[in-house]
């Protein structure tokens, strides 16, 4: 009953391969509740979410990269609009009606086509000459280009947010999971503090101290718990949930994350000349200009064609005419729409540069503070992390053997929380800039993208 639009033919098309991504995530909301138990929910092979599970979700789900996508379509729908041509005037005038009673009838008659009526059926074409249809389906398929590259750079950001906050998500997780051990390392040197206590090894101040620090620790880790369930509330916001409850269980580990490979270095100016927002900005070039010779051509006027056929009896019963019209350009020369559109191509390609300078220098910036995060890990991870712990279990072995003070105790553990703690951003940090590189360097994919198909 209505004709399907381009968008919806492709998805159409795309169906069967996105059943079951849709059918996961379809498990992962129902099962929100029983997630909020702790209960794994279904999101993959192994009962929860991957990363690049949840990048197929958002491209699927998320509400922007919908509006960005329904752009490409209205763009499509210019496209035809410029291609079409200007509809025929038809008229139908009748003239010289008597009103003063006068009879009409003529020797043919008195019938109505045979009275003195002045009937005229007339048909008028407007003709665009000048190149201005050309120069609006050229604007439009700019648009078009523009959109799709738009979309491509929308989802490109998309899979960039997506992995953050996939990882943030994760690091609140493992930073629970820290605080949560150093309170438990606490509350077991607590219970050997009782102990000692009665033994009268240690005074009652001391043990209480230890008490307070473990109900610190916990107290943040609580904290820490609301800080993992708003992480992955804006997760689940990322991947379209109309009801983010934080219920989604994550399969992958901030190692895992942080070990992930980013594509190899390539030539700057290589990755810039295809970038998504590149191509899209240059294709804003393309239609400024196309609108600039669309105003220019405004210029030459349009003839209008005239083929009319005239009935008036009984002297001229049937007759034919022809002509042509158009304005004459004597005091609009369309100056104003011209200067304006010259300054919007030439301010399409300032943008152009600028976004090129902005794209190198990301491109550059992302794999500089990927190497850095990556050789902070390293060292976190094989020589700080390793010592911290050597150290806080030598010092809570003396203390627990009165070789050491309760200072000396609390020094150690809160510098081994800390150390770990950091080790944990460090890790998060690593895969943020990997995933920061991978959107920098990424290439536009709208020639590749289903939502526009001729």
């Amino acid at each position: 009953m209505f004709r399907a639009l381009p968008f919806e033919r492709s998805y159409r098309r795309l169906a069967p391969g996105v059943l079951g991504r849709l059918a996961a995530w379809m498990m992962l909301c129902c099962g929100a509740a029983a997630a909020a138990e702790g209960v794994p929910v279904p999101g993959s092979s192994t009962n929860a979410l991957t990363l690049a599970e949840a990048r197929q979700l958002a491209f699927r789900r998320n509400w922007d990269l919908l509006a960005s996508r329904a752009d490409v379509d209205i763009a499509q729908a210019q496209v035809w609009v410029a291609g079409e041509f200007p509809n025929p005037v038809v008229g139908l005038t009748v003239t010289k009606i008597n009103t003063d009673g006068r009879p009409a009838s003529t020797v043919l008659g008195n019938s109505l086509v045979h009275r003195n009526y002045d009937s005229i059926a007339a048909f008028n074409q407007l003709v665009e000459i000048g190149g201005k249809r050309g120069a609006r389906r050229a604007s439009a398929t700019a648009g078009v280009a523009g959109a799709r590259a738009r979309f491509s750079d929308a989802r490109r950001q998309l899979d960039l947010a997506v992995a953050r906050a996939y990882s943030a998500a994760v690091l609140a997780a493992d930073q629970v999971r820290i605080l949560n051990a150093s309170a438990a390392s606490l509350r077991q040197e607590l219970s050997l503090a009782e102990v000692r206590l009665k033994a009268g090894d240690i005074s009652r101040a001391d043990r209480d101290q230890i008490a307070i620090t473990a109900d610190r620790l916990d107290l943040d880790a609580r904290r820490g718990e609301a800080d993992a369930r708003s992480a992955r509330i804006q997760l689940e916001i990322l991947l379209g949930e109309p009801a983010a409850r934080g219920a989604v269980v994550l399969a992958e580990s901030l190692d895992q994350l942080a070990a992930r490979a980013v594509p190899a270095e390539t030539a700057v100016d290589a990755i810039v000349a295809r970038r998504a927002d590149v191509l899209a900005l240059r294709a804003d070039e393309r239609k400024a200009g196309a609108d600039l010779r669309l105003q220019q051509a405004q210029r030459i006027p349009d003839p209008t064609f005239l083929v009319q056929y005239e009935r008036q009896p009984a002297d001229q019963p049937n007759t034919v005419g022809f002509g042509f019209s158009f304005p004459l350009p004597l005091w609009n020369r369309n100056r104003g729409a011209i200067a304006a559109a010259t300054a919007a191509r030439d301010q399409a390609g300032v943008r152009v540069r600028q976004g090129e300078a902005a794209a190198a220098a990301e491109v550059v910036s992302a794999r500089t503070a990927w190497e850095a995060a990556r050789e902070r890990r390293q060292r976190y991870l094989e020589q700080i992390t390793p010592r911290s712990a050597e150290i806080a279990r030598t010092v809570r072995f003396a203390y627990e053997k009165g070789g050491a003070s309760l200072l000396d105790l609390l020094t150690a553990e809160r510098t081994d929380n800390e150390v770990r703690l950091a080790a944990a951003q460090a890790a998060a940090e690593a895969a943020q800039t990997a995933a920061a590189v991978e959107a920098a360097e990424s290439l536009d994919s709208s020639a590749l993208s289903p939502v526009l198909k001729p």
